[in-house]
């Protein structure tokens, strides 16, 4: 795929593509992580950035690199949000969990 991709230029949209992808489903993930699991869940989201980032410095193809790259630090900026998230329910921007105690 990736020598398809390289050989018709199509590379950088290719992980233009992908990014938005990744960066579109961090948000959801962090809206339903706050909503389910509270800001604790703010552990898978540093476990799989460190997944990500250490398969980013393994991997030696670039699209796959720049891939795991971009998901490392969306990963990590996760955690920053999903606090943020805490913040924007209590002001009342999102719904509260009723189910849920803290």
């Amino acid at each position: 795929m990736t020598e398809f991709l390289s050989t018709h230029s199509l590379t950088g949209l290719a992980i233009g593509l992908c990014t938005f992808l990744i960066i579109g489903m961090c948000h959801p993930l962090v809206i339903k992580g706050e909503y389910y699991l509270g800001v604790k869940c703010w552990w898978a989201f540093l476990i799989g950035g460190i997944a990500c980032f250490i398969g980013a410095l393994l991997v030696e193809n670039i699209f796959w690199q720049s891939l795991l790259g971009v998901g490392a630090f969306s990963l990590f900026w996760s955690i920053k949000e999903i606090f943020e998230q805490r913040q924007r329910v209590n002001k009342g921007w999102f719904p509260r969990n009723p189910n849920r105690n803290s």
